[in-house]
């Protein structure tokens, strides 16, 4: 019992120590009891500690700092059964994390669900969820955010693709689109792109060849 104990101890103390001198000593001891709570459901623990530090630097009170951890506790289990649920294994650490990252942003549970699903080999779920996140808290409703990152992969997108739709989105608003209408434009463009004879769903590249009669 005293070995496990001090093993116990031992595991605690670099997470204590990375919040030494940044929180209370009270914060320290309710983010360590929260963060073996999310060790034992396989939920990743650094989102716990960077809000814990982020409320210290913002001199937070302690029960602020102690809600807002525990606020991002209740949307990395919310994110891990959405992926648990929308695709097989074990979900990943990033993808756990960007998943709550999105249902800070404003999407739902069926969203992150929706987004894992629409992910293949080519995009993995992390960025994908990273990027209707932003999309997101850029002004694109949920649902219209979601069906741009599923029509740009549905039209053979890659990752890279995923990754530039804020700035295209952010390009079309400079140039007097709200943010609804430049995401939907850009999902109707990536269907229209999917739904192209001959292109098998993936964007074109360079000229058609020649139609003979």
């Amino acid at each position: 019992m005293t070995v496990l104990g001090v093993t116990a101890v031992a595991a605690q103390q670099p997470l204590a120590a990375r919040l030494a001198g940044r929180v209370p000593a009270g914060v320290v001891v309710a983010v360590t009891a929260l963060a073996d709570s999310a060790a034992a459901r396989g939920l990743p623990v650094d989102p716990l500690v960077e809000k814990a530090i982020e409320g210290g630097a913002k001199g937070a009170s302690p029960e602020r700092i102690v809600v807002a951890v525990q606020t991002v506790l209740t949307r990395l289990g919310r994110a891990q059964v959405a992926l648990q649920a929308a695709t097989p294994g074990v979900p990943p650490a990033d993808a756990v994390e960007a998943g709550a990252f999105a249902l800070s942003a404003g999407l739902q549970d069926a969203n992150v669900q929706e987004v894992a699903r629409a992910c293949g080999p080519q995009c993995s779920a992390a960025e994908a969820l990273r990027v209707a996140g932003t999309l997101t808290a850029l002004g694109v409703p949920p649902a219209e955010a979601v069906e741009l990152v599923r029509q740009t992969l549905r039209s053979g997108g890659k990752e890279r693709d995923v990754l530039a739709l804020p700035g295209r989105v952010e390009a079309e608003v400079a140039g007097g689109a709200t943010p609804a209408q430049a995401a939907a434009g850009l999902a109707r463009a990536a269907a229209a792109r999917a739904a192209a004879p001959g292109q098998s769903g993936a964007p074109p590249h360079g000229r058609p060849p020649p139609r003979h009669p």
